[in-house]
C-alpha cells in the first residue's frame, strides 16, 4: 500500500495512492485511520513529504561498495547523525543552494518511516514498528563538512532532506535497486543488499540511543557515486518498489 500526504487548497490530508487516484483517509497514518469514500486525482493535489518527522536520523557509510569506493574500512557499528525537521521537503520542491557553500552534493538513500514510539527494542522487534519506506536525498554541503570537521552545519540547511513521493508499507527492503539521476544521467546505482548494517539492526541500534516517535525517519546510507549539483539541476532518486523522488536545485 502506498500512503501519501497531500495539499488540496489550504487543507492537508493523507491518502492511499491507487494508480493515479488518491483515496482519502481520516486519522493518523501512523495509527488508526478510517478510509473514506473520497477521491482525488494526482493532478488535483500537491504531494507533500509523506510524513512530518520530529527528527531525521541518518547513517553514514552503510554500503560496502561505497566504502570500497572511498578506500575506507567497514565500520564496526553504525555511524549516526541528525538532520532537523526543518530540512524536510517533498517531491517537486526546490532544494535551495545555500550561499555559504561552494559544493553541494546529492546522496540517494532508502528512508525508513517509524510507526510508533519505541525505545530499546531488539532487531527482531524492529519490523513491527516500521510503517514503511520512502525515497530520500541526504543533501550535503560537502565543503562545509570538510571545513567544520563534523556534519551538523553541512547536513542541516533548510530543504536538505527531500522525502517521497510515497510511503510503501508492503515492501521487503533487503534487496532493492537504488539509483540517482542528475539531469537524466545515471550517477548512483546499487542495491540495498550491499548495506553493511541491516534495517532491523539500524532501528534497534538507534532506539538504544534515543526514543523514536511516530513519523520519525531513518536515512540508511548512500551507495557509491555521490557528486556535486549546480543550480537548475534536476535530481531524481529512484528506488525499486517505491517510485521516484524528483527535486530541482534552486
Amino acid at each position: 500500500m502506498k500512503l501519501v500526504r497531500f495539499r488540496k487548497g489550504e487543507k492537508v490530508g493523507y491518502g492511499i495512492l491507487k494508480k493515479r487516484r488518491i483515496q482519502k483517509v481520516e486519522g493518523k497514518i501512523t495509527g488508526d485511520y478510517q478510509v473514506l469514500d473520497e477521491y482525488y486525482t494526482l493532478s488535483d493535489v500537491e504531494l507533500l513529504a509523506p510524513c512530518s518527522p520530529s527528527k531525521v536520523i541518518c547513517v553514514g557509510l552503510n554500503y560496502k561498495d561505497h566504502a570500497q569506493e572511498l578506500g575506507m574500512e567497514l565500520p564496526t557499528e553504525p555511524i549516526i547523525f541528525l538532520k532537523p525537521a526543518t530540512t524536510v521537503i517533498g517531491p517537486e520542491d526546490i532544494i535551495k543552494y545555500p550561499k555559504m557553500s561552494q559544493q553541494v552534493d546529492y546522496e540517494a538513500e532508502l528512508a525508513v518511516v517509524i510507526k510508533d514510539q519505541i525505545k530499546n527494542i531488539t532487531p527482531d522487534q524492529a519490523q513491527e514498528h516500521i510503517l514503511g519506506y520512502t525515497c530520500a536525498n541526504d543533501v550535503t554541503a560537502r565543503d562545509l563538512q570538510r571545513q567544520d570537521g563534523q556534519w551538523t552545519r553541512a547536513k542541516s540547511f533548510d530543504t536538505f532532506a527531500p522525502l517521497g513521493p510515497v510511503i510503501e508499507t508492503e515492501l521487503a527492503p533487503d534487496s532493492l535497486k537504488i539509483e540517482l539521476f542528475k539531469n537524466g544521467e545515471l550517477k548512483q546505482t546499487s542495491n540495498t543488499a550491499k548495506m553493511i548494517f541491516s534495517i532491523p539492526k539500524l532501528v534497534s541500534f538507534i532506539s538504544q540511543v534515543m526514543s523514536l516517535q511516530p513519523g520519525d525517519v531513518i536515512l540508511t546510507g548512500t551507495p557509491p557515486g555521490v557528486g556535486a549539483v549546480d543550480l537548475e539541476d534536476q535530481i531524481e532518486v529512484k528506488i525499486e518498489g517505491i517510485g521516484t523522488l524528483k527535486n530541482k536545485i534552486g
